[in-house]
């Protein structure tokens, strides 16, 4: 009977949990316990893989697995990628790629944010969307690093629309929380993952896994659709970071939300790919050296699931910006602070040295900023302007703003220091500055956590303010309000895609065209 079992374990190779199994199998064997010998083995065969855990777990969540606390922080999440989202519709990138979207045609259409009357098919308009999203870097971020909205929630409402039958708030809630916790759990696999990327931006990495899983979510998949899924994403993962700070960078939370969505499609219609996509050094450990992939806990239909963003709450920025900047724009607003408390008439391009103690990351060390995108990656420009201007904003990253007299001058100031007890995670860094004056004085601030990171997170009221503030810059003050009662009372919606409707009530458009656009409303 070993030898057969042995056998037969070569012949599949189905992974560690098999050769735990069979070791446990002749355990009970030797003691002629015939009847866990057979539960073991209908065990091992149950857990084969990882890939297998996971699409398991993507069909069998349902939303009595939802606790108060995710709902809760994935419903701030939604509200502030979509706010983002409105704003991002106003950026060059996102009109290059709406007018690239325009040239496809399809029966089944989505709504694209901001643009009353617009509608492209579902890919385009989840790539489209999700381009804005992250058009200004103003999108949430997560630990380890990624933007996991953006790449989910874009690709999300996109599919809600074209189904014959709407899903409900609550059934996107699930989703989306499906594809935040593929992303999470995937980015716990490797302890480099825990450090600001070097080689490839995470979202469109975990991203696009991020987006199959909750898209096949939405559609109903099988487990083994839902491993179908993430196989066929895993094969459109990965840009560099050779693209960060420039306009290509937003495209990868668009094509993460596109290709997720395109894959789970494809699971329906049957396309297979690897089934051990998840537990293979050639499949998704490819992206990480010291990838070890781990097992889900099994769901069972009413017992409790731990999601990962019970554990780790997630991070909004106050302006936009990587999120390095904000713990420069702090502590230089605190210096700025000190220096007008100590003398209200300082000239503050009387400033003679600033140095800058932050981690070595060399994709935001940008001592000279020549465009937007690079002056949001720049801890140079980032802490000038809030010395400056005691904040950094929207605006700050206008031409206007950024070609000041007084800020070039600044930046040729900056000095940066990498001290070794600094590291490049947003878990663990912090930033310290040093203003010296040309009179001699010398004025210091660090911070180690700034308002709006995970451990100190932005108040209700405060993301409230944010999203009114970005939507209305497209949207009418009354559609704005919707979006946020549609929200705080998203479980108890009977359909989701009215959130389509809403992100199209664009301020310009006149009040008989709006009639018309809220007739599905």
């Amino acid at each position: 009977m070993r030898c057969v079992f042995f056998v037969v374990c070569s012949l599949w190779k189905v992974g560690e949990a098999v050769l735990i199994g069979a070791a446990l199998y002749i355990m009970a064997a030797e003691l002629s316990d015939l009847t866990v010998t057979a539960q073991l083995f209908e065990y091992t065969m149950l857990r084969k893989s990882v890939t297998e855990s996971f699409g398991a777990a993507v069909s069998s969540l349902n939303a009595a697995h939802l606790t108060d606390g995710v709902i809760r922080r994935s419903k701030r999440m939604m509200l502030d990628t979509l706010g983002v989202g409105l704003l991002g519709t106003s950026s060059p990138v996102f009109n290059v790629v709406l007018q690239h979207g325009k040239m496809y045609q399809s029966k089944e259409n989505s709504s694209v944010w901001g643009r009353p009357g617009t509608f492209l098919p579902p890919y385009y308009a989840a790539f489209v969307n999700g381009v804005a999203v992250h058009s200004m870097d103003f999108d949430d971020t997560w630990h380890p690093a990624t933007h996991p909205s953006g790449a989910v929630l874009p690709a999300l409402l996109a599919l809600a629309e074209t189904l014959h039958s709407k899903p409900s708030g609550l059934e996107l809630l699930l989703a989306f929380n499906v594809g935040l916790e593929v992303q999470g759990r995937l980015l716990r696999f490797s302890k480099q993952a825990h450090n600001i990327p070097k080689r490839f931006h995470p979202p469109a990495v975990v991203g696009v896994m991020g987006s199959a899983a909750a898209t096949a979510k939405l559609l109903g998949l099988s487990p083994t659709q839902s491993m179908a899924a993430m196989a066929i994403a895993c094969s459109s993962a990965g840009a560099p970071m050779a693209n960060a700070a420039t306009q290509t960078k937003p495209l990868h939370l668009g094509n993460a939300a596109r290709r997720g969505l395109e894959a789970s499609q494809l699971a329906l219609l049957g396309l297979e790919g690897n089934k051990q996509i998840l537990d293979l050094e050639s499949g998704f450990g490819v992206f990480y050296q010291d990838y070890i992939p781990q097992h889900l806990a099994e769901v069972t239909p009413n017992g409790h699931y731990r999601w990962v963003l019970e554990d780790q709450d997630i991070a909004f920025k106050r302006f936009p910006a990587h999120l390095g900047m904000h713990w420069v724009a702090d502590a230089a607003v605190n210096v700025r602070t000190q220096i007008l408390t100590e003398d209200p008439n300082a000239d503050l391009r009387q400033i003679k040295r600033i140095t800058l103690r932050v981690p070595s990351s060399r994709y935001i060390d940008r001592p000279i900023p020549d465009t937007e995108h690079q002056a949001r990656h720049s801890f140079q420009f980032n802490c000038c302007s809030a010395l400056l201007d005691g904040e950094v904003t929207v605006d700050s990253f206008s031409s206007k703003m950024m070609n000041r007299k007084s800020l070039r001058e600044l930046l040729h100031k900056v000095h940066l220091e990498n001290p070794e007890d600094n590291p490049a995670s947003f878990e663990k860094m912090y930033c310290e500055i040093m203003v010296e004056m040309a009179r001699g004085e010398t004025h210091t601030a660090r911070c180690n956590t700034f308002y709006g990171h995970w451990r100190k997170p932005l108040s209700q009221e405060h993301l409230v303010r944010k999203f009114k503030t970005n939507a209305s810059t497209v949207l009418t003050s009354g559609a704005a309000d919707g979006i946020v009662q549609i929200i705080e009372n998203l479980e108890k919606i009977p359909d989701c895609s009215v959130l389509g409707s809403y992100m199209q009530f664009h301020k310009h458009v006149t009040q008989r065209e709006q009639s018309y656009y809220s007739a599905s409303v």
